[in-house]
């Protein structure tokens, strides 16, 4: 407890791997300035958590996360259908909460000052989430540097998750296809390459952590196969529902308007759980802000967004779907008032 309470009272250490995200410049734009903090002195006390302690928070959920899989798997024969199916659903929503919260925080702002548990961690995610947390890393960044970008002279987008990047006569793709079609739609093999050019080492973790992934998978298939196959579907039903998530973060967003990149909701019991992700667009906007902080950005930036038309959702973005109001953006100022 001495450790968490020290670091409220030290300047925290960025993590070395922010050189990463520093150097994508955002389409549409200029980079935009990223604070940089002093460097601690010698005689400063090293502290847990890089950025707050409040990130012991996300922490613990990864953590959770991890024991609640393992219990779904090891008590798979102990439990009756009547339990094991609703908690197997739930694991697919774990998923994408876990992708789209923990996972997601922890690529922006990596939570320890120790480049060792930052590994560790980012291997703890890989495991429970199911795919390298590395190769997201580097995914989610090159998102950003297209944020939902639309089809450009090349036949393609920038942003490999665009939601127009498959659609058709200029419109986004079917929030159907987006959201059952998008995990078969990952190459890996172009994103280690990318990377491997300025970060080797980086790119080396990629394999790394798939390799740990599909051995710990295996000697699970091995151990009990019935539980295994019985989790297969809803592990892709969970991957399915964090593109679900991703479609209308930015369905209704304008591509064209960095402040308007993203579409948010100020849904609180969403907020609490997903670690702020509700603030979409503050955070494509300002991806490097701790999620602690977005009502903060969110007060600062508000008369901005209004006159930009935020799209502004009252659901959790996994029911963007009953949100039937037209793009804010699109609407005359009397009619954005009234909305």
């Amino acid at each position: 407890m001495q450790v968490i309470k020290d670091s409220f009272k030290a300047t925290a250490r960025c993590r070395r791997h922010e050189e990463f995200e520093v150097a994508l410049t955002p389409r549409g734009g200029k980079m935009r300035p990223i604070s940089r903090r002093p460097k601690a002195s010698m005689s400063s006390r090293k502290t847990l958590f890089a950025h707050t302690p409040w990130d012991l928070i996300p922490t613990l959920m990864g953590l959770g996360h991890l024991v609640f899989v393992a219990t779904l798997f090891f008590g798979f024969h102990a439990m009756p259908w009547a339990l094991w199916i609703p908690l197997a659903l739930v694991y697919s929503i774990s998923i994408s909460w876990s992708i789209n919260s923990t996972s997601h925080n922890f690529i922006h702002n990596a939570f320890f000052s120790s480049a060792q548990l930052n590994r560790i961690y980012s291997v703890i995610l890989s495991i429970t989430d199911g795919f390298s947390q590395e190769f997201y890393h580097h995914v989610h960044l090159r998102h950003h540097v297209g944020n939902m970008d639309r089809i450009g002279a090349n036949g393609t987008t920038i942003d490999p998750l665009s939601i127009w990047r498959h659609g058709k006569h200029g419109k986004p793709e079917s929030p159907w296809t987006y959201t059952f079609y998008s995990y078969f739609r990952d190459d890996i093999g172009e994103v280690y390459k990318r990377v491997k050019e300025k970060f080797p080492a980086k790119a080396r973790w990629i394999w790394r952590e798939i390799y740990i992934v599909v051995g710990l998978y295996l000697a699970c298939l091995a151990w009990d196969w019935r539980a295994f196959l019985a989790l297969v579907p809803f592990y892709y039903f969970g991957h399915s529902l964090s593109s679900l998530n991703g479609y209308y973060e930015h369905f209704k967003g304008n591509p064209d308007e960095p402040i308007a990149w993203g579409v948010s909701t100020y849904n609180k019991l969403y907020n609490w759980t997903w670690l702020y992700n509700g603030f979409h667009a503050e955070h494509h906007y300002r991806p490097k802000t701790h999620w602690t902080k977005m009502v903060e950005l969110r007060d600062r930036i508000r008369v901005e967004q209004e006159a930009a038309g935020v799209h502004v959702m009252d659901h959790c973005h996994a029911l963007g779907w009953l949100d039937q109001s037209p793009p804010r953006y699109t609407m005359r100022p009397s009619q954005q008032a009234a909305a």
